[in-house]
């Protein structure tokens, strides 16, 4: 009999913090149980039987490792469930596959549902008390998909073997392995625990281990090797190399490796499914892993299912294909606006709609360029006061009512409800609909001329027209904009939309040429103290409303724009504090943060807690009826486990 032991983090600023409020932070990590495991008593998966009676696969309890990951059934509310089947999703294009990888978040560490992180592929993680040294304990064997153990060696040549070598990585490792200019000091302690260490605390480096997109700090060794030069004779890879029409040895191991673009079907892997088809394809068939880590509280192996197929259709076609039927489980490329439509197929289609709520800070919201190139322009958004007319001036109550059937939240570009950092003024702060209030601010200004048309002049002699671009990407945007621009011509302000394509408007935005766009709101409404700040604070170029100043901070004051607001040099030093900080520090910072967000309006948000459709087969099991739909964190579905579904046929 093996117990199966699902472990705490074992020490350090993480158990200290079991208080109410540590259940969405990082603290909390409780000891799940042990139960015991007696091969004899588990039946094989019916997949495997045969390859099993046949020799080619060793039984269930020799594919697991020594303490599987057990899944709590009872904090997620699930039922032990049956195995089989397919689930059948659908994609819009071939490069989507990758939703595979976040769907089935399978991380080092991962969050739960409570938004703890806890260990998953992991046996155990220690973090010491200064949070600058981080070593992780791997389950003894625990298996690739090919059945190769998988060990310390595997993360050794991510290190040493490809983001330390000049070919693979010319700009060497990722930036959450460094803390400044400090890289990671990297330690092989035994076949199963490695340690990254450095001088000081290290922020970044847990909440990047269980990130949607993972950074994949491990590889599997025993099978890049043979396309690395330092591992392979050389004529012997460099007739490969030739073979494949490829510049180099570098090229060919990258393209052998895309873990999360899934290219390569015989690459092992530690994921619940496996890729079976190449591209070119419009049907995607992942099968499942053999040697998957996870099990379910009776021992089970999961994944439940055996097949996810990922079909692929034009995004025009998927509202209708859902409605005819030919899914299983579906929330990409639906919005609210197909709910009633889906709605009325429930019955014919042995389906349920459900309504998620979103992870988005907001379901849109106007971003003002405060480092535009227009010297007039700059001058006229970097007031707080024009920021707070045009939010003032914007009717959100229509906009919900027209487009969203009165579901959605007016709200800022902030985090939610769910979080701990929320206040709500947060969100309240600006919002409400008053022209009178908006017309006094923009007066106050002294843009007190008007044209023949009632627009209002800028100091220039200009009419205070702007242009707000768009991505193209979402209809809904352009909508919103046409009733905001009807609300503003009661503030003397004219709103033109100019569609471009999602490179060309960040590239325009990043030269400064761009004075206003629309997008989604942030990402990181369910965030924790823990989280990142960075789309709050200017240290991305991506961010639209200050591109020019997160430029300067990612290329270390060698191209963009040292902020030079007070409230932006302010926002940089609790940024500063919070990548320093303690726990209690951390959450300090974010909520100065926060506060300057909302008094300062740096973006402008419209709208929120737009309901997500979310498609689910009646006999479809341990899908939750209500759940929040978040890319991060939360990976979509990833955080409720799909390996947990199952059909009950």
């Amino acid at each position: 009999m093996n117990p199966i032991i699902v472990p705490a983090f074992s020490e350090g600023w993480f158990n200290r913090s079991r208080n109410k409020r540590a259940r969405t932070g990082l603290g909390g990590m409780i000891l799940a149980g042990i139960i015991s495991l007696g091969s004899p008593a588990l039946a094989e998966i019916p997949y495997f039987k045969d390859a099993v009676s046949k020799g080619e696969l060793p039984p269930m309890a020799e594919r697991l490792p020594e303490h599987p990951k057990v899944i709590d059934f009872t904090a997620e509310n699930k039922e032990i469930g049956k195995y089989g089947g397919d689930l059948v999703t659908i994609m819009g294009r071939s490069r989507d596959i990758r939703m595979a990888v976040v769907y089935a978040y399978a991380r080092l560490i991962g969050y739960d549902e409570d938004l703890n992180l806890k260990p998953d592929i992991l046996e155990r993680l220690d973090v010491n008390d200064a949070g600058n040294e981080f070593t992780l304990h791997i389950r003894k064997g625990h298996k690739w998909s090919d059945g190769e153990p998988f060990t310390a060696e595997d993360f050794r040549y991510f290190w040493e073997d490809i983001v330390n070598n000049d070919e693979l990585f010319p700009v060497g490792p990722p930036r959450f392995l460094f803390v400044g200019d400090e890289p990671a000091t990297f330690e092989v302690l035994d076949e199963y625990t490695v340690r990254y260490s450095w001088s000081q605390p290290n922020p970044f480096f847990l909440t990047e281990l269980a990130a949607t997109r993972p950074p994949f700090i491990y590889r599997p060794a025993h099978y890049l090797k043979q396309f690395h030069e330092d591992y392979r004779d050389a004529a012997e890879l460099d007739a490969i190399v030739k073979e494949r029409g490829l510049r180099s040895w570098a090229v060919l191991h990258t393209d052998k490796d895309r873990p999360y673009r899934l290219e390569n079907i015989e690459r092992p892997s530690l994921e619940p499914w496996l890729i079976r088809t190449e591209e070119p394809s419009d049907r995607f068939i992942f099968e499942r892993n053999p040697y998957y880590h996870r099990v379910d509280p009776d021992g089970n192996q999961l994944p439940y299912i055996d097949r996810m197929i990922f079909n692929i259709s034009n995004a025009k076609l998927v509202p209708a294909k859902v409605g005819a039927g030919e899914v299983d489980l579906q929330s990409r490329i639906l919005s609210l606006q197909d709910y009633t439509f889906l709605k009325q197929s429930e019955p014919q289609q042995n389906f349920k709609v459900n309504l998620w709520d979103v992870g988005y800070g907001a379901y849109a919201a106007l971003y003002p360029n405060l480092t535009c190139s227009d010297p007039v322009w700059r001058k006229l958004l970097r007031d707080v006061r024009f920021r707070r007319a045009l939010s003032l001036a914007i009717n959100r109550t229509e906009i919900n009512r027209v487009m969203f059937f009165g579901l959605a939240t007016p709200t800022n570009n902030t985090v939610l409800p769910k979080s701990p950092l929320f206040k709500p003024e947060y969100r309240e702060s600006y919002i409400k609909f008053d022209v009178k209030k908006a017309n006094a601010l923009l007066d106050e200004i002294g843009l007190t001329k008007r044209n023949g048309d009632g627009i209002r002049l800028m100091p220039d002699g200009r009419p205070l027209e702007i242009i707000v671009e768009t991505m193209g990407e979402n209809p809904e945007h352009d909508d919103m904009l046409e009733l905001i621009g009807d609300s503003w011509k009661q503030i003397g302000v004219k709103l033109f939309v100019k569609g471009l394509q999602r490179e060309v408007l960040r590239n325009r935005a990043y030269s400064g040429e761009t004075v206003m766009s629309i997008f989604n709101g942030v990402d990181s409404g369910l965030a924790t103290p823990a989280t990142v700040p960075s789309e709050f604070v200017p240290i991305q170029q991506d961010s639209l409303q200050w591109p020019k100043w997160g430029q300067y901070f990612q290329t270390n004051g060698e191209a963009g724009e040292a902020p030079d607001l007070p409230a932006a040099k302010e926002l940089m030093e609790l940024y500063g504090k919070w990548v320093k900080g303690n726990e209690t520090a951390r959450k300090e910072a974010w909520q100065g943060i926060l506060d300057i967000n909302a008094e300062n309006m740096f973006s402008i948000g419209l709208i929120g807690n737009v309901p997500q459709p979310v498609v689910v087969r009646n006999d479809l099991r341990n899908v939750p009826e209500k759940g929040i739909h978040s890319w991060e964190p939360g990976a979509f579905f990833g955080i409720y486990r799909p390996d947990t579904f199952w059909w009950d046929r």
